[in-house]
């Protein structure tokens, strides 16, 4: 159990390819379905772009990323919503996928046989289609703006 006043940092990667389409991923965790953009929690001792790196090697079948750029990092208050009395930073960065693509990417969300923790696929979306109510988390859904706004 973490103590109050701590922060929890994540890393997020966003992925668009040339047919202005981004990577997202659906996930079963801790019992709920969601739909995010792939990373996760940075580890201690770890810099910001080396967990996005092991993260995507981690999820995504040894997929390695390149040309990384920070896109957006949280400037205000956002309580985590599995932890109590944390506070979440998350970090977004822009990357690209190193060829071959090195994992499955689905047609339809949720492309996976049961909802068991850990479960995971991913898809593109067309970035002028993606809907912040089609992303789960309230940061996610401030980065789909942002992400619209510089990029349509």
């Amino acid at each position: 159990m973490n103590a109050p006043g701590k922060f929890i940092i994540r890393v997020y990667g966003i992925v668009l390819n040339e047919k202005e389409e981004i990577l997202v991923t659906d996930e079963f965790q801790l019992g709920i379905k969601m739909t995010k953009f792939p990373g996760g929690g940075l580890h201690f001792g770890e810099g910001t772009i080396e967990c996005l790196q092991r993260e995507f090697r981690e999820e995504c079948n040894g997929q390695e990323i390149k040309n990384i750029r920070h896109f957006y990092t949280t400037d205000f208050y956002q309580e985590a919503l599995f932890y109590e009395n944390q506070q979440l930073i998350s970090i977004y960065y822009l990357a690209d996928l190193k060829t071959p693509i090195q994992f499955p990417i689905s047609k339809k969300a949720f492309d996976f046989e049961k909802p068991e923790n850990g479960n995971q696929s991913f898809r593109w979306v067309k970035l002028k289609d993606l809907k912040t109510d089609d992303l789960s988390f309230p940061i996610d859904k401030f980065v789909a703006k942002e992400l619209k706004k510089g990029f349509l």
